[in-house]
């Protein structure tokens, strides 16, 4: 397995860094951050341009044909700019889902959709919901989709949810269009405001259906599984933003008539992060080639409180500053505090990785 980069992925790292640089710089994330339009649509809409909405999707499906490593670079950018577009949801989940169904034509459709910016989609399940634990929130009957799927990740923006229900066989998987009577998306107060969450409601919505019970649970599982694998990438772009910022910043800060860098402590605090961010780079790389179960939470359980401490570290060793909103630290400290609950803590990745590890939860 080969955990460095190749030259199509810095290319790719490349022309998604320059239009994340002019669009996404930290003042205009926290300008929208202020307003009632948290997602940067026009942004996302360039960056379909570029084909990252379709990256893992097979040419056949009408996709880019390359793999989760290339999707791991994007979501490295992102995390390094805390990038407010619907990525996670749509180019992620929802895709990874209905590459897990069978290649009908309301699927093929689907992703096209998707991958064209036609459509944005998301996973109706719950952004903390861990892998391998889903339980549907929404059930089907002769009037339609019912329930209630609390904190749903991209689910604002979203055109078109794709919901597991519980129907009479076993579990189902759905595409329901947002615009119609029955389905109502409320948001909710979020720590992260730049991937903002919302409680979706079904009273009697249609959809179509794309799984049953023979396929429908793999593919959900397989798309958190592989979303959690990817979700390391985004938090090591959080921490190495987090590093690279306050190693900066403690270069040019002077107190003594020095770099307050020269301080033998903080240098001490700052090579430890390095060396964390050493290990968090090979895990995420890891779970990038293969997101399966053992290296996604390996992954998980590493790079998530690596994540945490380097935006603890960015916003102390920056002094008052750090603590102020004008300066973007807040917002990598809120993106990895709520990343580290999502798709499953450390702690309950650590747990699943008890049995691989041959010793008790």
């Amino acid at each position: 397995m080969n955990l460095l980069y190749t030259d199509i992925e810095d290319d790719l790292r490349a022309s998604v860094k320059d239009l994340l640089t002019d669009r996404a710089a930290a003042a205009d994330v926290l300008a929208r951050c202020e307003t009632d339009e948290p997602y940067d649509l026009d942004l996302w809409r360039r960056l379909t341009e570029l084909g990252v909405a379709s990256l893992h999707v097979p040419e056949d499906l009408g996709g880019q044909g390359a793999s989760t490593r290339e999707v791991a670079v994007v979501m490295e950018e992102l995390g390094r700019t805390c990038a407010p577009v619907p990525f996670l949801g749509s180019a992620v989940l929802a895709t990874t889902a209905l590459l897990g169904c069978k290649p009908s034509d309301d699927v093929r459709a689907l992703l096209d959709a998707i991958g064209s910016g036609e459509r944005i989609a998301t996973l109706a399940v719950s952004l903390a919901t861990a892998p391998g634990t889903t339980v549907p929130d929404a059930i089907r009957s002769d009037s339609g989709l019912t329930g209630r799927v609390r904190s749903v990740a991209d689910a604002l923006p979203a055109d078109v949810l794709l919901v597991p229900a519980q129907g009479t066989n076993g579990l189902e998987l759905y595409a329901v269009p947002v615009a119609q009577q029955g389905v109502e998306v409320t948001a909710v107060t979020s720590l992260d405001l730049t991937r903002p969450i919302a409680d979706v409601t079904l009273d009697g919505a249609t959809g179509t259906l794309l799984a049953g019970p023979e396929s429908a649970e793999s593919a959900v599982d397989s798309a958190l599984w592989t979303a959690a694998g990817l979700l390391a990438s985004e938090q090591l772009g959080v921490a190495e933003w987090c590093l690279a910022t306050t190693v900066a910043y403690l270069k040019d800060r002077h107190q003594f008539g020095r770099p307050v860098g020269s301080f033998q402590a903080l240098k001490h605090r700052l090579a430890d992060l390095w060396g964390d961010l050493v290990l968090a780079r090979a895990a995420a790389r890891n779970a990038a080639d293969d997101p399966g179960q053992l290296s996604a939470g390996v992954a998980q359980s590493l790079c998530s409180t690596v994540a945490v401490h380097a935006a603890e570290e960015c916003v102390q060793l920056h002094g008052g500053i750090g603590m102020t909103w004008e300066h973007p630290a807040h917002l990598y400290l809120k993106r990895a505090k709520a990343d580290s609950i999502a798709l499953g803590t450390a702690g309950r990745h650590r747990r699943l990785l008890a049995p691989h590890a041959n010793i008790l939860p």
